[in-house]
């Protein structure tokens, strides 16, 4: 079987608490972008093989696109074993959830070659085993995420608008991020409320006035290149720009292709992962 794991970005990203046990609580708004990692599946006797074109990419279980296969292969009592083999083109350590998507594809592979009845609900249930990112990527779309990220909420398609991605060379633990956060030091919050109204509208101008992330307070703080990124994006045409999840990647809308494509021109002649694409 051959499936795509779609990345995306965040159109908005807020905290706003903590748990006991460590974990943020967030209010965050998702989408998928037309930006993908190329997942084979074939059925072996027995284990999980992993392969990726990225050497760096680990393929033992620290990867969790062979988590999602173990835990699948437990939980379903699949007899058999299989291959996975992962033709990376999402960036890392980027904000794109990458890796989450990964894992959803197989465990929507899985499901689909295996247990065809079994329910995107259920799917989701061994996600969030995995990681928050990747409930929500088992369906993909527009969606407002919160709790801990685990509770994803459709919303109005924000599909066919056109955007940069652009991956500085260095990635962002995610973990130092989020410990390295004063919630107490957030002087600014997105307007969800706005952001929706202006998803439910179609509206690229409204959305891209009222875009926020709040994780830009420590990762573009630490990586002063990040905020040259957004200002060169923005000198090129762009309509809005922002940090998707902690970083390192930056994304730019445009309403014009011609203007993205001089962007793109112009930016990837100084970093190697630049890319156009469109929300889906």
């Amino acid at each position: 079987m051959l499936v795509k794991a779609y990345a995306k970005i965040n159109l908005s990203l807020d905290v706003i608490g903590k748990r006991k046990d460590g974990y943020h609580l967030l209010k965050t708004i998702m989408q998928t972008i037309e930006l993908y990692d190329i997942i084979t599946i074939n059925e072996i006797e027995k284990g999980i093989k992993l392969y990726c074109n990225k050497p760096y990419i680990p393929s033992d279980n620290r990867n969790l696109a062979y988590r999602a296969a173990q835990l699948f292969i437990d939980k379903y009592g699949i007899k058999c074993g299989v291959q996975i083999d992962v033709r990376k083109y999402i960036p890392v350590s980027a904000g794109l959830a990458g890796g989450s998507s990964d894992a959803a594809a197989v465990l929507r592979a899985m499901r689909d070659k295996y247990r065809p009845k079994v329910s995107n609900e259920e799917l989701k249930k061994i996600a969030l085993r995995i990681g928050t990112d990747v409930v929500y990527c088992i369906e993909g779309g527009t969606a407002l995420c919160e709790g801990i990220g685990e509770k994803v909420t459709p919303v109005n398609s924000f599909k066919d608008h056109i955007l940069l991605i652009i991956k500085p060379p260095f990635g962002v633990s995610s973990k130092d991020t989020y410990s390295n956060l004063d919630i107490n030091k957030i002087n600014k919050h997105p307007d969800i409320k706005v952001l929706l109204n202006a998803i439910q509208e179609n509206n690229i101008i409204k959305l891209c006035e009222n875009m926020k992330n709040v994780l830009e307070n420590v990762t573009l703080k630490k990586h002063y290149i990040l905020r040259q990124i957004k200002k060169e994006a923005y000198n090129l045409g762009a309509i809005g720009s922002l940090m998707s999840g902690s970083g390192s990647a930056i994304f730019a809308f445009f309403d014009d292709m011609l203007k993205a494509q001089l962007c793109y021109d112009k930016i990837k002649s100084k970093y190697n992962e630049v890319f156009i694409t469109r929300t889906i």
